[in-house]
């Protein structure tokens, strides 16, 4: 009989409910779940698994969509969700720092408190956890101007594979000493360390804002909208796109009309003293070959117009189940990639709703099919997928641009990254985990 770590569960339900994730990718039920009380908890689980020689899953809040926290045959589930303490938060130096089991929502809500805010943004606010961000370098719609998650991560606690607690990065906006760790570390998926505390960027909050809606012919010619606004060098901090498929989704869920003003809608939305008057420039931008446009500077307005952005998805999967996917190109081939979006989803009969962080090229086709059909992703639905994922690669783009690997992009991974690059990267994981303990099977 195997002997568990402190504090496993063994239960049907704890076990099954670490199968899955947002994603639908089914995974392995665990030996066990662990769910961490402290840090010293989940040093004791890892110096067990490194002398058992068991696999590990380190799982947040199960909001992921590529599969990276389901569990593996044979693994332990380590779940961090209850390490979900604010430590600190200084508003003099702007910063935070937390435990991975903290919502994002609950920091930036914490952050305002004093005149400050957590820029990273992702849909899954609500409901996903800082160690989950960090595990797959998660973005947002706010990304196009204060960057992802990376770009607000300063230093990370890490405990190692073999039970050893390693500090990177340091609580200054500055610093160059040794090999950047903490950049190496957002974005590795669990594979290479379980991240335990962060030390996190805040922002002030804009003392403006301003948005402006522009509905459009087409998708196509929205999306060369929004390359223009990149080549006035204006930098709005919201840039989203949504297709006609995505709106006419949203009218029949919603009971909106968005439909009826175009074929495209671009939404922006500019902060600080100048919010006005770039506001107005981005809107001359848009104006040039929009249906339809609306530039505002009051709040609730504002509020209405990106609704239909953040309905997009529940939208979408109201009406069947959806494969979320994440790809992104660069700004000034953003047109091609709707278009060639549009050709793959005709050529195959796959439904496919686009919408798209167009302010730095990350696309989100979400490929769907009829709920009567089951929960595994149908073939034709997984063709369509592959292929959008090879139309990325050859404009220049990546298979991910703020999800992550996981399960679900693995073998593209490996055409994105190259022999080379894969050598790299197995010899980095075998420096840090030798026994390939940490989350086995997933990004690459």
């Amino acid at each position: 009989m195997t002997v568990l770590p402190p504090g496993a569960l063994t239960d049907p339900a704890a076990r099954a409910a670490a199968t899955s994730d947002r994603s639908g990718r089914p995974g392995a039920e665990p030996l066990a779940v662990v769910r961490a009380v402290d840090v010293d908890h989940v040093v004791e689980v890892l110096r067990w698994a490194t002398s058992t020689r068991t696999p590990v899953v380190t799982r947040g809040g199960g909001s992921g969509l590529a599969g990276g926290a389901v569990a593996t045959q044979g693994a332990v589930v380590l779940d961090v969700a209850g390490l979900d303490r604010i430590v600190s938060l200084d508003p003099v130096d702007e910063i935070a720092v937390v435990e991975p089991g903290v919502i994002t929502a609950d920091l930036d809500a914490a952050a305002r408190e004093h005149g400050l805010f957590y820029a990273p943004d992702p849909a899954s606010a609500h409901l996903s956890t800082i160690g989950g961000n960090i595990a797959t370098n998660a973005g947002g719609m706010r990304c196009v101007k204060y960057g992802v998650t990376r770009d607000a991560v300063l230093g990370l606690e890490v405990v190692l594979a073999d039970g050893r607690r390693l500090a990177t990065g340091r609580g200054t906006l500055k610093g160059v000493t040794g090999y950047d760790l903490t950049s190496l570390l957002v974005g590795s998926e669990g594979t290479l360390g379980v991240i335990v505390g962060a030390t996190l960027r805040l922002r002030p909050v804009p003392v403006a804002e301003a948005t402006v809606a522009a509905s459009f012919a087409d998708v196509e010619t929205a999306a060369a909208a929004t390359s223009a606004l990149a080549a006035a060098r204006l930098v709005p901090s919201v840039l989203e796109l949504l297709d006609a498929c995505t709106l006419a989704t949203i009218d029949a869920a919603q009971g909106t009309s968005l439909s009826a003003r175009g074929g495209a809608l671009v939404l922006a939305r500019t902060d600080g003293p100048d919010a006005a008057s770039q506001a107005s420039a981005v809107a001359a931008v848009l104006g040039a070959t929009a249906t339809w446009i609306e530039h505002t500077e009051d709040a609730a307005r504002a509020d209405e117009l990106l609704a239909a952005r953040r309905l997009a998805l529940p939208s979408i999967e109201r009406f069947g189940r959806a494969l979320i996917e994440d790809v992104c190109v660069p700004r000034s081939r953003l047109a091609e990639a709707v278009r060639g979006i549009e050709a793959i989803s005709a050529e195959t009969g796959v439904t496919v709703h686009t919408f798209a962080h167009a302010g730095d090229g990350n696309l989100h086709p979400i490929v769907s099919w009829d709920p009567r059909l089951g929960d595994e992703v149908p073939e034709d639905v997984q063709l369509a997928a592959d292929r959008i994922f090879d139309l990325a690669l050859e404009l220049g783009g990546t298979l991910t641009g703020e999800h992550g690997v996981g399960l679900l992009k693995r073998e593209h991974a490996r055409r994105e990254l190259g022999d080379t690059g894969l050598d790299v990267h197995r010899a980095i994981k075998h420096a840090l985990d030798p026994l390939g303990l940490l989350n086995p099977g997933k990004a690459f």
